[in-house]
């Protein structure tokens, strides 16, 4: 929570988070105004009205919360709700139509004074009508990078309040930068407007159930204490995998790549989560003052440091999209080397990690769908059993069907007296039935109108993240390393695999979690 203005009633948010929500958590006094800028988005269309919505209708929205959509695009209030209704969860009409009582609009650009002017005047009216003494105004970009500095100085030069009854925030999408110059050009234009206190920088993985899950299950669970370091644990891996291509989205996607887009931001805050030491407190300060202190441990990485992969067409997929390659996407420029699976080692290089290779390997047109950290133990010295015994994995399912398991070898049942692979396993939506898991969005959205800035990467973190991937990405961009070809579809390149035997890990054919 920030030093700021207090605005919440705590005990109505614990109510509201147990499910039984009894008051509003926001004093009455307090006016919140939330601009969405980049209103007519995708983005904003998709998550941030819908997240918006879904805290309306579980009442954790502030009663006096108005919501501004900013844009250059000319629209109605109304235009705006048809756009988003596909995505909305809430589907009570009597919610619905309340929550877009509380939404206006404002057209202007984006490089200009007029348009804030207006946009400042609209929301000093919503004040003026409040009249309470505290105000808060929280400004979401859902904005192409390109605009973020011309947005922030027009939003410093006349949307901002410097009092000590008032607080304004702004979160900043993602892509932070593409390299670590272009990213210090960034971070030094926008903490030269705002203070880092004001600043959230969202990436939507650190808003994930099974991520958040992460301080609570290493640093709550004595179990885990003297095993969560070299001498136990043999190999992390971090995988992301998408079952689908760039469905049309070639061109985006040509100027990032897959380490870009995924890798140097969602899975390396995932390794930060895994690798940190304990923090002296939960405050936001003390956790990013731990990822940062892993970072520093990391070398800059190499082209020997990677696999890369590009995925063809399968003739024999059942759908057309997977008949067709990356580089048969229109917007992909022909002979394209961007790269659209990457697998990665990296070492810590600190008296816990050394020597344990962090495997990270994420994937567009793969196998499967899914999201989760593998980290397996060594094998059992001395073993009595004659190598029938797997090694010991502990997994973190965040998506899809979240779970927590842990294979242990077990006698299998009967007569026999061979070993066999089973689990204990914590499959969220069986454990704890009928449980609402908010969207990460929604989660995000909520720490940023609490002024928590845990789950939002600050500049610090941001600057050696790109200090590890730039030499690297530097070298990918100049073309000195070629991406394999696999099939869409696949597991990855096959070289993919190879590589991270060849780094430690061992792979069990025998075991299969089944997904409940």
């Amino acid at each position: 929570m920030s030093s700021g203005i207090q605005i919440i009633d705590m005990e109505a948010l614990e109510a509201i988070q147990q499910g039984a929500a009894s008051k509003p958590i926001f004093s009455k006094d307090s006016c919140v105004v939330f601009t969405v800028l980049g209103a007519s988005g995708d983005l904003a269309k998709k998550k941030i009205f819908p997240s918006l919505c879904n805290l309306f209708e579980k009442r954790i929205l502030p009663e006096t919360c108005k919501i501004i959509g900013y844009a250059r695009s000319s629209m109605t209030v109304e235009q705006l709700a048809e756009k988003s209704k596909p995505f909305m969860k809430a589907k009570n009409k009597d919610v619905l139509t309340e929550f877009w009582k509380r939404v206006s609009y404002v057209a202007g650009t984006y490089d200009t004074p007029d348009g804030f002017i207006k946009l400042n005047d609209h929301i000093a009216s919503i004040e003026s009508k409040h009249g309470g003494e505290k105000r808060f105004r929280l400004y979401y970009l859902a904005l192409p990078p390109a605009v973020f500095i011309p947005v922030c100085t027009q939003l410093k030069n006349n949307c901002w309040l410097e009092s000590s009854t008032a607080e304004c925030r702004v979160i900043v999408e993602k892509p932070f930068g593409r390299d670590l110059d272009s990213s210090n050009e960034l971070a030094a234009a926008i903490t030269g407007l705002f203070k880092e206190k004001e600043i959230y920088r969202i990436d939507h993985y650190l808003g994930k159930e099974m991520v958040l899950n992460l301080l609570i299950l290493r640093f709550g669970n004595e179990l885990f204490r003297t095993v969560w370091n070299r001498e136990r644990i043999s190999s992390v891996v971090i995988t992301f995998k998408e079952p689908f291509g760039t469905q049309g989205r070639g061109g985006y996607f040509d100027t990032n790549g897959i380490i870009r887009d995924v890798m140097q931001n969602h899975l390396l805050q995932i390794l930060c989560l895994v690798a940190m030491e304990r923090p002296v407190s939960v405050d936001a300060s003390d956790i990013r003052d731990e990822k940062v202190k892993v970072l520093k441990f990391v070398k800059p990485l190499d082209l020997d440091d990677v696999v890369l992969g590009q995925y063809v067409g399968n003739p024999e997929g059942e759908s057309e999209d997977s008949k067709l390659g990356y580089r048969d996407d229109p917007g992909v420029p022909d002979g394209s080397k961007t790269a659209t699976y990457a697998c990665a080692a990296i070492n810590i290089d600190n008296d816990r990690w050394a020597g344990v290779p962090f495997i990270m390997k994420c994937g567009k047109a793969t196998n499967e769908r899914k999201a989760e950290i593998r980290i397996q133990f060594k094998d059992t010295p001395s073993d009595i059993f004659g190598s029938r015994c797997q090694r010991n994995e502990l997994v973190i399912r965040v998506q899809p069907k979240e779970a927590v398991y842990c294979k242990m070898n077990v006698k299998t049942p009967g007569m026999s007296f061979n070993a066999e692979q089973s689990e204990l396993d914590l499959s969220y939506h069986d454990r704890f039935e009928g449980i609402d898991l908010p969207d990460a969005y929604e989660r995000l959205i909520l720490d940023f109108i609490l002024g928590s800035q845990t789950n939002f990467v600050r500049t610090d973190e941001l600057r050696e993240a790109w200090r590890i991937f730039t030499p690297l990405l530097h070298k990918l961009d100049a073309g000195e390393k070629t991406p394999l070809e696999y099939k869409y579809g696949s597991r990855g390149p096959p070289e993919a695999d190879e590589f991270i035997k060849n780094h430690g890990f061992k792979y069990s054919s025998s075991y299969v979690w089944k997904k409940k």
